[in-house]
């Protein structure tokens, strides 16, 4: 059973929550400004400066909903607080990446280059240094669109299992393979 719906979300200093009469969660913090629009059965309420997400019976699809609810709004409240930051790294010979405001350029080892354009919502800045892969790094209030953004950057060029090249996070692990064994004579 799980337990995150139950668990009340704590509000920081400076952080404000307001529910619409349509069911329409806004969080307003010193980053920035959220909205979740919420399943009309689930109820969010202030209590004692925590935030309560409850649901009205405990079938299945209430249950799924609590605890979906509940997440969403921990992570908006996370997001307008101290934000969000991913970073990816290239792997591969002549693999670059620059950014140009919110364009980002990326050169993968194919004929042609990615110009990628990402949302005004979130800041890109690459780093090469000389030695290490490039890095691109996303920063953003938004944890649903910062991972939907870098999870479309990195199916442009997936890591492959066999020298791992590719697009990956910073500090994945990923799992290898064994080239073809030569032959016994």
């Amino acid at each position: 059973m799980s337990r995150v719906g139950k668990s009340p979300i704590a509000l920081p200093q400076g952080v404000t929550f307001t529910l619409s009469a349509d069911n329409v969660v806004t969080v307003k913090g010193p980053k920035g400004e959220l909205h979740q629009a919420i399943d009309s059965d689930i109820t969010v309420e202030v209590e004692e400066g925590q935030l309560v997400v409850k649901r009205p019976s405990d079938q299945k699809r209430h249950k799924a909903l609590h605890g979906l609810y509940r997440a969403l709004i921990n992570n908006m409240v996370v997001g307008v607080t101290t934000g969000y930051k991913l970073e990816q790294e290239l792997v591969g010979v002549g693999y670059r990446a620059t950014n140009t405001g919110n364009t980002l350029d990326l050169v993968l080892g194919y004929s042609h280059h990615y110009v990628f354009e990402l949302p005004k919502e979130i800041k890109v800045t690459t780093t090469a240094e000389k030695g290490k892969n490039p890095t691109i790094i996303l920063e953003s209030i938004d944890k649903q669109l910062i991972g939907q953004v870098a999870a479309k950057i990195r199916s442009l060029r997936a890591p492959e299992p066999y020298k791992g090249k590719g697009i990956k996070f910073v500090g994945e692990i990923l799992r290898r393979k064994a080239g073809k064994s030569a032959s016994k004579k």
